[in-house]
């Protein structure tokens, strides 16, 4: 894939052009469940966000990156891969997200693109003290965050990571806080990121952390899977995500 595919093209004037950066792909073993990455945020967003037409680019599989005023806004997915590593594609990805906060352009990035943005502008992200975060997460917004776009005070996402980001960038502000992640949520400029993985279904994220079990103390999982019944804000947080690349809240 080297000019990106098209997976949603809604024919409606009012489409705003997205462009869906790939930084990892589900395990073969699970990709039964609910997709690759991209289906996950093509299903999410189809749902909630139809006006959001995404063009897919496989960065960890080598497509390059689209121009910077090639698309309206970007999504960052996320990735198993550290925010901090070095490999040429992470680091070009990096100074991509610069140049996005330079210009203004509006992105969203997940998890990893949380971490990455984060990164990227200066901020710090370091292995949570407290561990993986996995299964279902409550945040809440700070009166003067997000809630000023009419978003509520609380919500629910499923997260899987092991990194977050503990220090914000200059500019940065805090958007939601958890107990696991106290920036759960940040926004610098026109680029917003959340910990959490609205994307992800629970029969999904209980078959992930399964897979990770290996790395993921046994307590940790028992604990997670008892919140996996808890229902998310998916939802609310996808018209969040819809209305920031469309530059409601940039």
């Amino acid at each position: 894939m080297n000019d990106g595919e098209a997976v949603a093209a809604p024919e409606r004037a009012t489409a705003v052009r997205v462009a869906l950066l790939e930084c990892d792909h589900t395990d073969l073993e699970l990709r039964g469940i609910d997709g690759d990455y991209a289906d996950m945020f093509t299903t999410l967003l189809a749902r909630h966000a139809p006006t959001l037409e995404l063009t897919r680019f496989d960065l960890i599989g080598g497509d390059p990156l689209p121009p910077l005023d090639a698309f309206d806004a970007y999504l960052v997915t996320g990735s198993r891969l550290d925010a901090v590593a070095d490999d040429d594609w992470i680091q070009e990805l990096a100074g991509f997200l610069r140049g996005a906060h330079q210009e203004r352009t509006p992105t969203v990035g997940i998890c990893f693109g949380h971490q990455l943005i984060a990164h990227a502008l200066g901020g710090r992200v370091e292995r949570a003290t407290a561990g993986w975060g996995v299964g279902v997460h409550d945040a809440w917004v700070p009166p003067d965050g997000g809630r000023a776009v009419g978003l509520p005070s609380r919500f629910r996402l499923l997260h899987s990571h092991q990194d977050q980001v503990l220090e914000l960038p200059a500019g940065g502000e805090v958007v939601a806080s958890s107990t696991h992640a106290p920036i759960a949520a940040l926004r610098v400029g026109s680029l917003l990121g959340f910990q959490g993985h609205p994307e992800f279904t629970p029969r999904y994220a209980e078959a992930l952390m399964d897979s990770r079990s290996d790395r993921i103390d046994a307590e940790v999982i028992t604990d997670a899977r008892r919140t996996l019944t808890t229902p998310t804000d998916q939802g609310p947080v996808a018209r969040w995500i819809a209305d920031h690349l469309a530059g409601g809240t940039a």
